[in-house]
């Protein structure tokens, strides 16, 4: 793992930094292939509307300026072309104590994790409905990527425990949201759907990419809010997330649902090319 602060190598961080006493910030979790950042303008794009939610102040270019330093390291060690997973977060920076926002430029930490990859391709795993349940978020934060995530901590302890590698969550007030660590589509009555992420979730990158391939192809897919009690009528499902495009269901709660018609779309919207 290589680590980078403002476009400068570095092995640790401030005991004073905010991202560790609140949780102040957000990030971005990106896959690197042959070199290339994946969906990189969806992550901008992201990125961007959360600094703006946050009020957090950073140079892109800083970004920029850590990926050239990476593929230079790599080239120089021949490690080069790049694969991987990039974790870029942003952290408000370093404070005294309270809450109250420092006046200075966010920190722009960018990590790099490397392994090989192969090009995004289907998943396929059983899993089930987890009991532990989303709050509320406040709703300048819905959507947000915080750097807060211990609901899915928790959340992921549960799936664990369940033997699940991914699993559906959903909110105190009884909606289907997402996956612990994933969005999701699943088909009811042979109609792709997608929860609407009203009062909680993550505005997952994949998603925005696949809701734009389907509507290119004039498939149409409806946001809305669904309730727990329609989970029993779901005939597909599958999660995605911007390491992996589509992770296919073949059991729910024990189950079994049609994963054709998940295949059908993986090939329709050609998830293996980005």
């Amino acid at each position: 793992m290589q680590c980078f602060k403002n476009a400068q190598v570095v092995e640790s961080c401030s005991i004073t930094d905010r991202a560790l006493h609140y949780g102040d910030g957000c990030f971005s979790t990106a896959r690197l292939y042959q070199g290339k950042l994946l969906l990189k303008d969806r992550h901008w794009t992201r990125l961007k509307r959360a600094a703006t939610q946050l009020s957090l102040h950073f140079d892109f270019d800083l970004i920029e300026s850590s990926l050239a330093r990476l593929a230079q390291h790599a080239a120089l060690h021949d490690q080069a072309p790049l694969n991987g997973t990039l974790k870029i977060l942003v952290s408000r920076g370093e404070s005294g104590r309270g809450y109250s926002l420092p006046q200075q430029a966010a920190d722009v930490y960018v990590y790099y994790y490397p392994h090989q990859q192969a090009l995004p391709s289907i998943e396929q795993f059983d899993s089930g409905v987890l009991d532990l349940q989303m709050g509320l978020s406040m709703p300048s934060l819905v959507g947000v990527k915080s750097l807060n995530r211990l609901e899915q901590v928790m959340l992921k302890q549960q799936a664990d425990q369940c033997g699940w590698p991914e699993a559906l969550v959903c909110d105190v007030q009884g909606h289907v949201v997402e996956g612990v660590s994933s969005n999701c589509f699943f088909q009811i009555n042979g109609q792709w759907i997608t929860p609407e992420l009203r009062y909680n979730g993550v505005h997952g990158v994949m998603r925005a990419e696949i809701l734009a391939r389907m509507q290119q192809q004039q498939l149409e897919c409806t946001q809305r809010l669904v309730m727990v009690d329609e989970i029993e009528q779901i005939q597909s499902l599958f999660f995605c997330n911007a390491l992996a495009p589509m992770k296919v269901v073949h059991h729910l709660n024990l189950r079994t649902l049609a994963t054709q018609p998940c295949v059908d779309l993986f090939k329709t919207l050609q998830l293996d090319i980005f």
